[in-house]
């Protein structure tokens, strides 16, 4: 057998000795934080069963259970030196104040959709507080009410209503794998956003762990009530649950999808959709998903825009809306489908028509690789600046855009009832999409260049001083912090674009409830400029 050089010996043992050093260290943190959590527990023999580090079996399938997005999944993603999935309110808070005495910097994950992975990743040592087993859901029906854990999903949510009412609902998001923590917080929205406004706008309690380990409901919060409707929670605290006030539904609602490609006139479409959204009646909403496809003719590609419409009402009544508001649509009775309320929600899921609400209680969910960005339009695109984006998109080969409807509902709430400022004067928003399969380097590179560059394109379209941006779309391109001394400036860039006036009120609600930055992260809000950050 050949001897290995010295030099390659001595290096083998210098790794092997690191590597020695970094598992004593890891069992050191792990160590003192379970000792800290027992202590300030009171049901410390479980604690075993919920604390776990990279030495137990499973930590793994805990850590990847709620990753939704592949490209945090790699070898050299970083991971926690320790994941706690408290199973009560107690856990949470003796988390809290053993990462904070133990200098542990915490990211707290609900469902897992952070487009990019802020919730569960980070250089440096950190832990991961899962809420995934909080996830009790009470639903009041007399007084039209629900309560709602952090780690609840959104499916779990509709389906929680749907047992004890079929005219109720909720105006949240269509992905029903979508933790209610994060939603919520970051000022979530869905289908019924043109008649009801946004998860925060029906908000009417909360309760959140403080950086001090205490339990505070809208009373005892004071002003960090408002910061945590729109402003996110992880900056501020643990959110343990929503009060919610359910909206009413009628017993038939009716969705239709309408495909047009260029040929067939969706450029004139589109043009008459951005006009015709602000005055229509407020029950319908229209979302426009546009993606490059081949065409009929072998070898070109073309543009086609799904039109994907929810309608709270009936197919004859919702023939007359679009009769009179949106004609260039040529929507016909027999693309209309009219069903209940809670098989509307399957439908924009993606579930096959007739799939049973049970379906909302599976959290498995199919990642990909993805990227997303976001805007809002507040003038009509002309039907050349249409024509040139379709001629990007095309070009480019992969990249689609989703125009979401505003106006209704969202243009009379004034844009400092919450942090969410994005209201009045927005047309629609765009959340711009790509997937992908291949794992490698070059795949990420060439698809993060693509959604790049077609932002970039768009510019000119877009709103600008600033250019704003859904807090719920998270997008590190458009800044960072690495919460330093210069943690407010840097932070202004972002904060501006995701809250822009509602900024300083943040950073002031911010400065006050958690003076020493514990709860941060890669965009979080920042202590005001005086204080300084001074984690560095």
């Amino acid at each position: 057998m050949k001897r290995l050089p010295r030099m390659h010996l001595v290096l083998l043992a210098l790794l092997f000795a690191l590597s020695s050093i970094h598992y004593a260290a890891s069992d050191a943190i792990y160590d003192k934080f379970v000792e800290c959590l027992s202590s300030h527990s009171n049901t410390s023999d479980q604690i075993s069963s919920i604390v776990f580090s990279p030495e137990n079996p499973s930590y793994k399938s805990v850590l990847l259970n709620y990753i939704r997005n592949l490209r945090f999944t790699t070898a050299k993603t970083p991971k926690p030196a320790i994941i706690v999935t408290p199973t009560s309110e107690a856990h949470v808070q003796a988390a809290v104040i053993c990462a904070k005495s133990n200098n542990l910097l915490m990211k707290v994950r609900s469902g897992g959709h952070d487009y990019e992975g802020i919730s569960y990743i980070s250089n440096g040592t950190f832990i991961i507080l899962d809420m995934f087993n909080l996830r009790a859901i009470d639903i009041n029906i007399a007084d039209e009410s629900a309560i709602v854990q952090a780690g609840a999903t959104l499916g779990e949510l509709y389906y929680s209503i749907w047992e004890k009412s079929k005219v109720h609902g909720f105006p949240a998001g269509v992905c029903p794998t979508v933790g209610v923590g994060g939603h919520i917080s970051g000022g979530g929205y869905g289908n019924m956003l043109r008649k009801y406004g946004l998860t925060i706008d029906h908000v009417y309690d909360a309760k959140i762990v403080d950086v001090n380990g205490r339990i505070l409901d809208r009373y005892a919060m004071g002003d960090l009530f408002w910061a945590i409707r729109g402003g996110g929670g992880a900056s501020f605290g643990v959110i343990l649950s929503y009060s919610l006030k359910l909206v009413q539904v009628p017993e038939t609602v009716t969705y239709f999808r309408v495909m047009k490609t260029l040929a067939q006139n969706a450029t004139d479409v589109v043009y008459q959709w951005q006009y015709a959204m602000q005055k229509i009646d407020n029950d319908l909403f229209i979302r426009l998903l546009l993606q490059p496809v081949n065409s009929d003719t072998k070898g070109q590609k073309t543009l086609r825009v799904s039109f994907l419409g929810n309608f709270l009402g009936d197919a004859d009544r919702l023939i007359n809306v679009m009769s009179e508001g949106l004609p260039e649509l040529g929507l016909k009775k027999e693309d209309c489908m009219e069903m209940s309320w809670i098989e509307s929600m399957l439908v924009w899921a993606n579930f096959d028509q007739g799939t049973p609400p049970s379906a909302f209680l599976n959290r498995t969910y199919d990642s990909n690789f993805l990227k997303r960005k976001s805007d809002y339009v507040k003038k009509p695109i002309s039907k050349a600046g249409l024509d040139s984006i379709w001629k990007k998109m095309i070009a480019l080969g992969k990249t689609g855009l989703v125009f979401n409807s505003y106006g209704g509902r969202m243009s009379e709430i004034p844009e400092d009832e919450t942090p969410f400022p994005h209201r009045a004067g927005n047309l629609y928003k765009i959340q711009y999409s790509v997937n992908w399969e291949d794992g490698g380097i070059d795949a990420e590179s060439k698809y993060l260049d693509q959604i790049r560059q077609l932002y970039s394109f768009m510019t000119p379209f877009v709103s600008n001083n600033p250019r704003e941006s859904y807090l719920n779309y998270r997008d590190l391109d458009i800044g960072v912090t690495d919460n330093g001394r210069n943690g407010y400036n840097e932070a202004l860039v972002y904060g501006r674009k995701y809250f822009k006036g509602n900024f300083d009120r943040l950073v002031a609600v911010k400065s006050a409830v958690d003076p020493d930055n514990f709860f941060r992260n890669e965009q979080s809000i920042p202590l005001q400029p005086s204080k300084g950050n001074n984690r560095k």
